[in-house]
């Protein structure tokens, strides 16, 4: 969606590292994925100080609390909502605004929804600035999601519940695929499939995410 040619040569060169070391190496295949995070810088997505390590092997600081995920969590993640380029998308917990630029790469629209209203503001405006016309950007209660865009094919959550949340589970389409961190101080990755209204859940690995926020989870507790 925008041409990375006016980037210093050793960011691009980064990129080509992360995705050979971190990602294909531990087994991501999917080739639009591996073509996403080739193409997306994720330097823009870091604050100026955390720049040079945009490309390392772990989450970073993006301010407000919250972190941009470890690369390789973001492609696992990606890569088990199974895109085809046809879906609509619906993210909890924008951050930075990475992890909706990847998905933009890979799906027909992308709705994203940040609590911290400056991350929000600040995630919707650098993804302008990027030239993405096909992620709609809101503050709110993730918990709660997107009603009113629903239903969605995937969901991914990047901020962790202390359980599945059910209004998601709602806006999930039936045969649609959701991935998210569960747990409090011990945290599961689950893969959630959607089939004759009940879900199928499958554990994928043991995570660590800034915990979910807002009333709607507060109020479930």
């Amino acid at each position: 969606m925008y041409s990375d040619s006016s980037i210093p040569r050793d960011f691009k060169t980064m990129r080509e590292k992360m995705v050979e070391t971190q990602i294909k190496a531990r087994g991501v295949k999917d080739p639009r994925v591996l073509s996403a995070l080739l193409k997306v810088e994720r330097h823009r997505f870091v604050p100026e100080e955390f720049q040079s390590s945009a490309y390392s092997d772990q989450p970073l600081p993006i301010g407000e609390g919250q972190t941009i995920s470890q690369p390789y969590i973001v492609a696992l993640m990606t890569e088990l909502l199974e895109l085809k380029g046809t879906e609509r998308v619906l993210e909890i917990g924008t951050g930075s605004g990475y992890q909706a630029a990847i998905l933009a790469e890979l799906a027909k629209e992308v709705y994203s929804i940040e609590i911290v209203e400056s991350l929000a503001n600040s995630a919707k405006k650098l993804l302008f600035d990027l030239g993405y016309k096909n992620i709609q950007v809101k503050v709110g209660d993730g918990y709660l999601g997107w009603p009113e865009a629903s239903p969605f094919d995937a969901i991914i959550v990047t901020c962790a519940p202390d359980h599945i949340p059910k209004p998601l589970v709602d806006q999930l389409k039936e045969g649609g695929r959701m991935v998210l961190p569960v747990g409090t101080y011990s945290q599961e990755l689950k893969k959630i499939v959607k089939r004759s209204g009940k879900i199928e859940t499958t554990d994928v690995l043991p995570v660590i995410f800034v915990p979910m926020t807002g009333e709607g989870v507060k109020q479930k507790r």
